[in-house]
């Protein structure tokens, strides 16, 4: 990879790393060291790749698509090794409300690792049935199906309040 390439990479890891790590801790459910582990890997996967990924039209999608298969692929090796975990992290941003990021992270965490994924991918992603399909490499009724069954676990996991966690 050439010099100006190199720099291309590095410009679009700095100003992608901190979307890509907030789109991980929530298909992590709050693991922040795995979601760290997640970026690094997909960030490798893609400068390997740089000079195709650097000519496409979206490389920002191509990396939050890199991301969630990572997640998946993690997902499907360690699914009989689930960490524990006894706290959050401390930090927390200004005017958000820690109970709130709290409570869905944990009914996030409740969710199967492809429903959670479909979860991001839509909600926080704001990616189409189709585009979450492709990344997931299922059918788009698929996709509406994990949908359905996510969002009616998130209801009974937070019952009545999940319209005002959405606002909020």
């Amino acid at each position: 990879m050439g010099h100006t390439a190199v720099e291309g990479y590095v410009e679009f890891a700095a100003a992608r790393a901190g979307h890509l790590y907030r789109s991980a801790c929530l298909l992590t459910a709050g693991d922040t060291h795995l979601a760290e582990d997640l970026v690094q890997e997909a960030l490798g996967q893609i400068y390997v790749r740089w000079g195709r990924v650097s000519r496409v039209g979206n490389p920002a999608g191509y990396a939050q698509t890199v991301l969630t298969r990572t997640f998946l692929a993690h997902r499907r090796r360690f699914s009989s090794r689930e960490r524990a975990r006894d706290s959050f992290p401390d930090v927390v941003a200004a005017g958000a409300d820690p109970s709130l990021r709290l409570t869905l992270l944990d009914a996030l965490a409740r969710l199967p690792a492809k429903d959670r994924a479909v979860v991001v991918l839509r909600y926080w992603e704001d990616r189409s049935i189709q585009e979450t399909a492709d990344v997931l490499n299922v059918s788009s009724a698929a996709v509406r199906t994990r949908c359905v069954r996510a969002l009616a676990r998130l209801r009974e996991l937070l019952g009545e309040d999940l319209a005002e966690y959405a606002r909020s």
